[in-house]
């Protein structure tokens, strides 16, 4: 019985040591400006990286139709995919804080947040929540652009398939995607954006 528990003392430390050796030579996923912390998410976006972004027209709350194409030429574009108005507080932190931000307002740069809901469950809560009327949202409601930019399977989405999560996609005049970054944290990034856009000047 002793010898037994000697043995499997041994195996067990051995299988140990292989675990430890396979998971230190394994490549670490890096989070920066042109990958996201998952994996699967990470892979979808460097794909993207360098290609033109896919154009779309989408509707804004009053009803305007937005085509990317006529912003693009004219300025750079920030495209924020986000799970809109169940995503209470941290979308919503996300929206009013580019729509507060002079940066990413300007005649140079407009930033986008893209949802799946509604215009009219945007203005029920643009009435009670009056700091999101400056937010410049654009509603996918059949989904098109979310899979276009395959944003929906990405690891910030809580509800893969059906909704985004937190996407970035940052686009040059040019049409060509400079930056995407998807962020399961949800945090507001405006000024690590802000900064990938001075690298590309």
């Amino acid at each position: 019985m002793k010898k037994q528990t000697i043995y499997l003392l041994v195996v067990l430390g051995i299988i140990a040591a292989i675990l430890i050796v396979f998971t230190a030579a394994k490549p670490a996923e890096k989070q920066s400006g042109n990958q996201t912390a998952g994996l699967a998410g990470g892979t979808v976006l460097r794909a993207m990286i360098g290609k033109s972004a896919p154009s779309f027209a989408l509707k804004d709350i009053n009803g305007n139709t937005v085509n990317l194409n006529d912003v693009l030429g004219k300025k750079n574009a920030v495209l924020f995919f986000t799970e809109g108005a169940m995503c209470y507080p941290a979308c919503w932190n996300q929206m009013t804080a580019f729509a507060k931000d002079a940066r990413f307002n300007s005649s140079s740069t407009q930033a986008f947040s893209i949802v799946v809901d509604t215009p009219q469950e945007w203005r029920r809560i643009e009435d009670q929540t009056p700091e999101m009327r400056g937010a410049q949202i654009l509603f996918d409601m059949d989904r098109s652009a979310s899979q276009a930019y395959g944003v929906l399977t990405l690891p910030s989405s809580m509800h893969p398939g059906s909704f985004p999560g937190h996407t970035y996609f940052l686009i040059d005049k040019s049409g060509v995607i400079r930056y995407a970054w998807d962020d399961p944290m949800m945090g507001v990034r405006n000024d690590a954006i802000w900064q990938a856009m001075q690298s590309l000047r």
